[in-house]
């Protein structure tokens, strides 16, 4: 029964076929992972080696000196 089945299943002929379709769309898939692996290794190259502080690297175990309450240059006048 079961050898029968499978010759069955086998013999069946597909309508269809993957043609010059199928071709086009993994051609256009290929191309678009190139540019999409082309482009992450451009972002790669600008990301740091390290994202420590600078001011961890130094030596000196004071840290950095807090800036004074009247001068703030990093906020923008009114």
């Amino acid at each position: 029964m079961t050898r029968s089945l499978a010759g069955a299943l086998l013999a069946v002929e597909e309508p269809y076929e993957a043609g010059p379709t199928a071709l086009f769309v993994i051609v256009l898939l290929a191309i678009g992972i190139f540019f999409l692996a082309r482009s992450m290794l451009k972002h790669l190259k600008r990301v740091p080696a390290s994202f420590d502080p600078p001011d961890a690297q130094s030596t000196d175990p004071s840290g950095p000196e807090p800036a004074p309450d009247g001068d703030r240059n990093d906020l923008p006048r009114p």
